[in-house]
């Protein structure tokens, strides 16, 4: 049934990397972009309201394409889909830089979401073809290359030796990010092979099972809101405060942050795939992070979003798990993209509302009150999903 064949004992390690190096560019282009924030503020003259719609445009493409790529994946099959979507990203990332003017900006950010949101449902459905038997564990793989390579690299990287290296332009430093998306392209296109479906595209189920997955949704939803939000406001919040040094420093953490939850979900991944109390407590703690980060203490800023991070990489890698945990193999892209309908447009919400906050009451720190209470939001779902479980699970559950 699946367009690709599973790996084999001997394969499954190469099977591992690839997956990693697709998380890795789920992320890598969009997050290539708070970094550069500041040096785009100046040169376009954006407001606060407009840098949050910037930074909230892709994750916005990601909930109003995510139907089109269950219909993708039911059409074209998994691989096809993601090389697909692997190529958009690859040319119009590169292009948002031309000019440099506000309508390229926007117009390739909006090209460049469209092919983000077509791969995204691509990559559970993989997970659910490739490790049937450990959805969790191959989760947490891809979800590790997306914290490491697609958020913690661009964060880290781009200030210190991508802006030197492209003459300080963020218009080249979108290019420079844009490169490693278009060999992941290839890679993909290469080394991995089509097999023909056992039955007609048309008999495949694609359109999203949305009762089961607006819980689901909401969970995603709330911790890409409190992420997005993050990376959004930092630099402009800590250039108003006269901190510009620590900049990259919380970026940074914020991102990297996300590597040790990914490695933690590896190590515990049956344990932690479906389990209630961390969707319950990780948002509280990343609450306390987040009011942490805003305190008058200049020496915990990096730490606290780091903190942030932490627990913004536990749920979202435990919420990408959900769907082939609780799935069958040919279900898991249309309960996916459902879960990225909502979960994307609730996160795309968020950013925006913290800009306009701000705008509004001209109080750096009051971007971050709706990114406070997108926290609470994944409490709450937490607390009402019924296929969530409280004990430690013996084997994978499928509905």
């Amino acid at each position: 049934m699946a367009d690709v064949a599973r790996p084999t004992a001997r394969s499954s390690v190469f099977y591992l990397a690839l997956l990693w190096l697709i998380g890795g560019q789920l992320r890598l282009t969009i997050l290539a972009v708070p970094p550069v924030l500041p040096l785009i503020h100046r040169d376009l003259a954006l407001s606060e309201k407009a840098i949050g719609v910037l930074s909230a445009l892709p994750v916005l493409l990601l909930a109003l394409a995510a139907v089109p790529g269950s219909l993708m994946v039911a059409r074209l099959g998994a691989r096809r889909g993601c090389i697909l979507g692997l190529a958009i990203v690859a040319i119009a990332g590169a292009a948002r830089g031309l000019g440099p003017s506000m309508p390229v900006l926007y117009g390739m950010t909006f090209a460049m979401g469209i092919g983000v949101a077509l791969m995204q449902p691509t990559v559970p459905t993989l997970v659910g073809e490739w490790f049937p038997a450990n959805p969790g564990f191959a989760t947490a793989t891809y979800a590790n290359g997306l914290v490491l390579l697609g958020e913690a690299a661009p964060a880290a990287l781009t200030i210190p030796l991508v802006l030197p290296l492209v003459g300080g332009s963020w218009g080249w430093s979108f290019a420079f990010w844009s490169v490693p998306v278009a060999v992941t392209a290839l890679l993909v296109a290469t080394t991995t092979s089509h097999r023909p479906r056992a039955w007609a595209a048309r008999d495949y189920r694609w359109w999203p099972d949305w009762r089961g997955a607006l819980p689901l949704g909401l969970l995603l939803g709330g911790t890409g809101g409190m992420y997005f939000s993050a990376n959004a406001f930092i630099p402009d919040y800590l250039h108003a405060l006269g901190r510009p040094e620590l900049v990259t420093p919380a970026l940074a953490a914020l991102n990297a942050g996300q590597v040790p939850a990914s490695i933690v979900i590896m190590l515990f991944a049956r344990k932690l795939t479906g389990n209630r109390t961390v969707f319950i407590v990780s948002p509280l703690v990343a609450l306390a992070g987040i009011a942490a980060f805003l305190s008058p203490l200049p020496e915990i800023t990096v730490g606290a979003a780091g903190l942030v991070g932490f627990c913004a990489g536990m749920q979202l890698t435990l919420s990408l798990a959900l769907p082939p945990h609780l799935a069958t193999t040919d279900d898991v892209h249309h309960l996916s993209a459902g879960m990225f309908a909502v979960g994307y447009f609730v996160s795309f919400l968020i950013p925006p509302l913290g800009g306009a906050i701000w705008d509004a009451t001209h109080v750096p720190a009051s971007a971050f009150l709706a990114a406070g209470l997108s926290t609470v939001l994944v409490v709450a779902a937490a607390l009402t999903m019924r296929s969530l479980r409280t004990a430690p699970a013996g084997s994978t559950h499928r509905r």
